[in-house]
């Protein structure tokens, strides 16, 4: 029997993306789904609990302003949760 796995979908204003590169302290490289490269930061409540690496598949939420070019991350997805995402047809880009 399969277990379900809740996984967090994307809200309004959220986007999915996979990191690119670590620019260290906090700050990282995103490719979001909308083709866009945008520099992301992890928030301070965030930052020591959330460990990331190149390729992780990650949440972002854009900045009010500059939203074209920075963001906020916002979820860090896990192997069985991005599995399901692309079951579900939200998580379509390659890594």
């Amino acid at each position: 029997m399969e277990e379900e796995i809740r996984v967090r979908i994307p809200r309004e204003g959220q986007i999915l993306g996979v990191v690119e590169s670590l620019l260290g302290t906090n700050k990282l490289r995103v490719r979001c789904q909308d083709e866009k490269v945008r520099l992301c930061r992890i928030p301070g409540k965030m930052r020591k609990r959330l460990w990331l690496n190149q390729g992780t598949v990650v949440l972002v939420e854009p900045r009010p302003i500059k939203g074209d070019m920075r963001a906020d991350v916002v979820w860090k997805y896990r192997t069985a949760e991005v599995a399901v995402l692309r079951k579900k047809h939200i998580f379509t880009m390659h890594m």
